[in-house]
């Protein structure tokens, strides 16, 4: 059995990527400083999760770190639970991922040491901070140079993915990668229709104004979805050994091939990534959009101070109104059969003061209320309905609305405009 110390400095997962490893004695203030976060005192299973893999880490024992071992002695469950129906670590793990990203986005953490519990692992990673406050508030160590980047790059008027992406793309995990085929598909399909209708008007249109500081950047966009909890945690392995990153969701993929619509008349170039392997220095690189709420850490993050955003503290997810802490939306189910449901979702438009870029988010509370949100995005009809609720000059400034679907049977209808806010 190693010691604390030992620990510490031995662990190749504390050392690969910086020349200063953290001591024990650092690693445990800074998990104190997590627990004592509102992000983790408000809930019972995630700091109990993050603290016992910290510890075990640091006493040696990583590699006993699997989800059985944890569910046992973390969260007293029976040896012989099953863990697919009692999915309380995997769940919590990807909780507790999450929460750490939005914990270092905050540019009050910068400069503290880095926990991190990489997707496909429960074996946290220790960091010292990167020199740069920017580079420290949102560095993800999956889309370091120890490993292939999941993202792709396309130009839309070719849907031509380069030869270095091809054979990059060889590497990734089949479920990503039968997503990102169909991603394409489903683009080819669009951009085909909309550059046989396309006329450019006299003046610009409520759909040109709206995405104009996207597609006039000189720089690739960023389309970053969400990944479900589900796909990230999962056990299985690529026949060399390697975890499996999970697949996206199906909703996700609709998004992503009507948020791409508006690129086709500028022949704009863009990327996809997947949230848990985008780094905040990709993000910095041009406009972004994101797709996806819970399952996108990326959007928790940046919609934690909009006035409209996403909340589960109470263990209920909900969109909430951060300037009136009584006015929330949440999931609605008719009863008994629970086949019809009202989901809701966020539309927004604005200037990211962190990563000093423009970024659109079509983000609902299930995968049904992000594709509805999606709609918005390129259909003028709803596009105009959004933006009658805002002022005139509402293209100069930063606007967030909150739209309502009814979901029958996994099927979004069409989107109501609830709500909008500029400022």
């Amino acid at each position: 059995m190693l010691s604390s110390q030992q620990a510490s400095k031995e662990s190749p997962r504390e050392s690969s990527r910086t020349g200063s490893v953290p001591d024990a004695e650092a690693i445990r203030a800074q998990l104190n400083r997590l627990l004592a976060h509102p992000l983790f005192t408000n809930s019972k299973r995630y700091p109990v999760l993050l603290a016992y893999t910290v510890e075990q880490t640091l006493l040696g024992n990583a590699a006993d770190l699997k989800e059985r071992t944890i569910g046992v002695e973390a969260f007293g469950r029976n040896p012989d639970y099953d863990v697919n129906l009692d999915p309380v670590v995997r769940t919590s793990a990807a909780e507790v991922r999450r929460r750490l990203i939005q914990y270092y986005y905050d540019p009050a953490h910068a400069g503290e040491l880095i926990i991190e519990l990489s997707a496909g692992s429960y074996v946290p990673v220790f960091r010292e901070p990167e020199q740069s406050p920017a580079n420290t508030a949102g560095s993800n160590p999956e889309a370091e140079n120890d490993g292939p980047r999941q993202e792709r790059d396309f130009n839309a008027s070719s849907i031509a993915i380069p030869a270095s992406a091809e054979s990059e793309s060889q590497r990734l995990p089949r479920v990503e990668r039968w997503a990102l085929v169909g991603a394409s598909l489903l683009l080819a399909l669009t951009a085909g229709i909309v550059i046989g209708r396309y006329h450019r008007p006299t003046a610009p249109s409520n759909m040109q104004r709206f995405w104009e500081p996207l597609v006039s950047s000189q720089n690739p966009i960023t389309y970053c979805l969400g990944q479900p909890v589900d796909s990230i945690d999962r056990q299985d392995r690529m026949p060399d050994g390697a975890p499996i990153a999970g697949g996206l969701d199906q909703s996700d993929v609709i998004t992503l091939a009507h948020a791409i619509v508006p690129l086709v008349p500028r022949h704009g170039s863009f990327r996809i990534v997947s949230a848990p392997n985008a780094s905040f220095e990709q993000l910095r690189e041009g406009p972004i959009v994101l797709i996806g709420a819970f399952d996108n850490a990326w959007t928790m993050r940046i919609t934690q101070n909009l006035p409209y955003g996403f909340d589960d503290s109470d263990g209920i997810r909900k969109v909430v109104d951060r300037q009136n802490p009584h006015q929330f939306w949440t999931l609605q189910w008719a009863e008994p059969d629970r086949i019809v449901a009202t989901d809701y979702a966020i539309v927004a438009r604005i200037h990211d003061s962190v990563t000093g870029e423009p970024v659109i988010i079509a983000a609902g509370i299930m995968g049904e209320g992000t594709e509805a949100a999606s709609e918005v995005l390129y259909n003028p009809t709803y596009m105009d309905a959004m933006l009658a609720k805002a002022p005139k000059n509402w293209d100069q400034e930063n606007l967030e609305a909150v739209i309502k679907t009814d979901v029958i049977e996994r099927n979004p209808g069409p989107p109501e405009i609830l709500t909008v806010k500029t400022w």
